[in-house]
């Protein structure tokens, strides 16, 4: 009975230690992998090496990009694209080395964080037992791991929220450019140089990348709307492909998605104010209770101990 936990505990950690061992392991790759491998180093090697010299700096920051670029090798070879993940990322305007060296190293401090947890609980007196530190390192580490997920995945979902409302009122200074005689092309431009906040700032800079390429500027914001997960921009692309030769029914597809977008806005507002309106009545509700204990529990105390 004495082995029992030290043999359960080995044959953990051996089977944990086989698990890191297969991951690690390079495995064979199709060969949609294989090219998506080689685009990605090649965009790496144009973009990622000057924005390392500009973001990156110290021993802390030069770590960083090392674990980061590690990381996302193998993250290439196991052929794993995470394209949510990334599309959150290209929202919040965030590397993705730097985020994969986040999660490592927080993961790693979580290793240290659960053993010291468990020694400030076995200084307290409440635990002894040999095998909490190992439990709570793991759960410590795997946990520190995806946070940043939750993190990203929240600031990505506040940004797309904005985005949207730009586009709607973008759609409507687009529309008003056309009513004025001006083309497709240049509507699209004039309408995005309106304003300089950051979502009128990457849509202009993915239309002036547009000219650069050689490809339409309704091709651009669908790649744009591809790139950071925003449905709305792939279909503003697609209904611009299909009616960028006339006019009027650019007018009409563009006014009646603008509205289309502000009553949506406004059905969600109107859901997160139902929302809020009822999580107000259940704190209510909840404080009422307590106030009706604390007035009860004396005399309930009192009829009890006669």
């Amino acid at each position: 009975m004495n082995l029992t936990m030290p043999v359960t505990v080995g044959a953990v950690l051996g089977l944990g230690v086989y698990a890191l061992i297969r991951a690690l392991m390079p495995s064979k790759r199709s060969a949609v992998a294989q090219v998506a491998r080689i685009d990605a180093l090649r965009a790496r090697g144009t973009a990622y090496e000057s924005s390392r010299q500009t973001q990156e700096s110290g021993r802390l920051g030069s770590l960083r990009a090392q674990v980061g670029a590690r990381v996302s090798d193998f993250y290439l070879q196991q052929g794993w694209e995470q394209r949510s993940l990334r599309a959150d990322l290209a929202v919040l305007d965030r590397s993705w080395e730097s985020f994969l060296a986040t999660k490592v190293l927080l993961s790693a401090a979580g290793l240290f964080f659960g053993p010291f947890l468990f020694a400030i609980v076995w200084q307290l007196g409440f635990s002894s037992s040999p095998v909490i530190p190992v439990w709570l390192a793991l759960l410590c580490g795997a946990l520190f791991f995806f946070l940043p997920d939750l993190e990203v995945r929240r600031d990505a979902t506040e940004k797309r929220r904005d985005l949207r409302r730009v586009i709607g009122a973008y759609l409507d200074l687009v529309s008003m450019s056309l009513a004025g005689g001006r083309g497709l092309p240049e509507a699209l431009m004039a309408a995005a140089e309106v304003s300089d906040g950051w979502a009128t700032q990457r849509i202009r800079n993915a239309l002036a990348d547009a000219r650069i390429t050689g490809i339409s500027q309704w091709q651009a914001l669908g790649q744009l709307g591809e790139e950071i997960g925003v449905e709305e921009l792939k279909d503003l692309s697609a209904s611009l492909a299909l009616v960028a030769d006339d006019g009027a029914k650019v007018r009409e597809s563009l006014a009646s998605r603008a509205e289309t977008m502000r009553h949506r806005e406004l059905a969600e507002i109107e859901g997160s104010a139902g929302e809020k309106s009822q999580s107000m009545l259940v704190a209510q509700l909840l404080l009422c209770a307590g106030f009706l204990v604390f007035l009860i529990f004396p005399a309930a105390m009192r009829v009890f101990q006669v």
